[in-house]
């Protein structure tokens, strides 16, 4: 089978379009043949793109690791997923190892993650372990109007944050602040939502808070520290929730952001790290002590995960829709730099259409 994709060959460089032979025949027994639906772009893959943050696998490499498709081949393994719908975990740990079996998948040294340890998903077809896809009714898709495409985001976007207030042990009626309301901010913010929490959403952006759903108190985060807390505390008290463990998510990724989170902290308060940034932050680790509090980074989610995320996707608790924006994969060069440069507003998922557009040509 020929494969379309784009690659990428060297840091800053334009991507490349290339045609790669993958004999479907052949797979490993736990590899499988999947045809993208659609692939979500990430800040990580602008990171690897722009940033100078390095790849595992050596370039030239096909990015992309938010993604959803078909099985349309398969070794022994993964025999039974021919012809089934599959979001791919962003993170596949090998189940095997030390850490898979201390519960510890996000540090598992054999993991897979596709658009790093190997070729990724702005292409036509990816080869991805069998281990830990999960598997969508697609009756059930097109009930909830949700297309497969659109579920790629599911893949990091959405299932990170909920990883991320899992390790938290955010339960109902807890307070729940997301230091950034982007793409991963603001479905952390639907989740935690859906789970029963109260909601604080902070962020520069005046339209993104306009546009989040699931949060009470919407604030600029851009504003005074001291008064950014006083604000949340007073809200805390109204809600009955008190100055005791909140629970903040940094997902603004950004030095200001981390620093504001960290600066949320108070008695027995946990502190989820899912941002990313590659400048340095200043912070008092001391407040840790002095408040008994944790903190805890995030790394992709646990496979075991998805089947609740999609569920609360499928049952409408989480919505897609609004945020997230299907595009042509013929354009992913001027989506990434669209990206960027911030000129667009929703998450966007690249369809691969290589047929249709050498029909046009």
């Amino acid at each position: 089978m020929q494969v379309q994709a784009w690659q990428m060959v060297a840091p800053g460089a334009p991507l490349e379009r290339v045609a790669r032979e993958v004999d479907e025949r052949a797979l490993p027994g736990d590899r499988v043949l999947v045809e993208v639906a659609g692939c979500g772009v990430c800040h990580t893959d602008l990171g690897f793109l722009y940033e100078g943050v390095r790849t595992r696998h050596p370039l030239p490499l096909t990015l992309g690791h938010e993604i959803a498709g078909r099985v349309v081949a398969a070794g022994a393994d993964g025999a039974d997923l021919l012809g089934r719908a599959v979001v791919v975990p962003a993170v596949v740990p090998c189940g095997r190892c030390d850490a898979c079996r201390a519960g510890r998948g996000a540090i598992c040294p054999r993991q897979f993650f596709p658009g790093n340890d190997d070729h990724g998903g702005f292409a036509s077809h990816v080869v991805v372990p069998s281990r830990g896809l999960s598997v969508v009714d697609e009756a059930r898709l097109a009930a909830a109007n949700v297309s497969l495409a659109s579920l790629s985001v599911v893949a990091d976007a959405v299932s990170t944050p909920y990883q991320a207030i899992v390790d938290a042990g955010l339960a109902p009626g807890d307070l729940a602040v997301f230091v950034g309301a982007g793409g991963v901010g603001g479905f952390g913010v639907q989740l935690a939502a859906a789970l029963g929490a109260r909601v604080v959403a902070l962020d520069v952006d005046a339209g993104r808070l306009d546009r989040l759903l699931g949060a009470t108190l919407r604030l600029d985060a851009a504003g005074d520290p001291r008064a950014i807390r006083g604000h949340v505390a007073d809200f805390a008290k109204r809600e009955g929730v008190g100055s005791r463990g909140w629970r903040i998510f940094e997902t603004s990724g950004s030095p200001k952001g981390q620093e504001l989170a960290f600066g949320l902290l108070g008695p027995g308060a946990h502190l989820g790290v899912v941002g990313f940034t590659r400048e340095k932050v200043s912070v008092r680790l001391s407040n840790l002590m002095a408040f008994d509090a944790t903190a805890r980074g995030t790394w992709g989610c646990a496979p075991e995960h998805y089947p609740a995320i999609v569920e609360l996707v499928l049952s409408g608790r989480v919505v897609l829709g609004p945020f997230v924006e299907e595009r042509s994969l013929g354009d992913a060069p001027r989506v990434l730099e669209a990206l960027r440069r911030h000129e667009l507003t929703r998450r966007p998922v690249l369809v691969p259409d290589f047929d249709r557009e050498e029909s046009e040509r």
